[in-house]
């Protein structure tokens, strides 16, 4: 009797510490819910994507997988940590097109987007860091 009281209560034990560590995932996922929403409502974020959608980019690029071209993300990754400093640089890339920083694939230039667009589409990507 004394073993069936002793294996309830570890089991009891076990179950109540259990539920807590599902709480505290549960708590940290909400967390970084809560920042990729807080990033989709950034302006800078929507006006970028709107640019995006309404040209021929995601003809070759996709946020999370390469296509033709490199993924938006992998772009993210590569040059977020360059700042400010690299958004004019990769604007020009968008504008005049460009070859072998991602392989031999050439990616068409853009000459009729604004340097301003472009510039907003680079932020836009550049938001896209893991």
């Amino acid at each position: 009797m004394k073993k069936i009281i002793i294996s309830f209560a570890v089991v009891t034990f076990l179950t109540s510490c259990g539920g807590g560590e599902d709480k505290k995932a549960d708590s940290g996922s909400d967390k970084k819910e809560t920042a990729v929403e807080d990033v989709s409502k950034n302006p800078v974020y929507q006006k970028g994507l709107e640019l995006i959608a309404g040209s021929d980019c995601l003809t070759c690029h996709k946020v999370d997988e390469p296509l033709t071209g490199p993924s938006y993300r992998d772009v993210a990754n590569k040059y977020a940590a360059a700042g400010d400093t690299i958004v004019a640089h990769l604007a020009g890339k968008i504008i005049n097109g460009g070859k072998g920083v991602w392989g031999e694939v050439f990616m068409t230039p853009h000459a009729s987007l604004s340097k301003e667009d472009a510039e907003a589409m680079v932020k836009y990507i550049l938001l896209l860091k893991k």
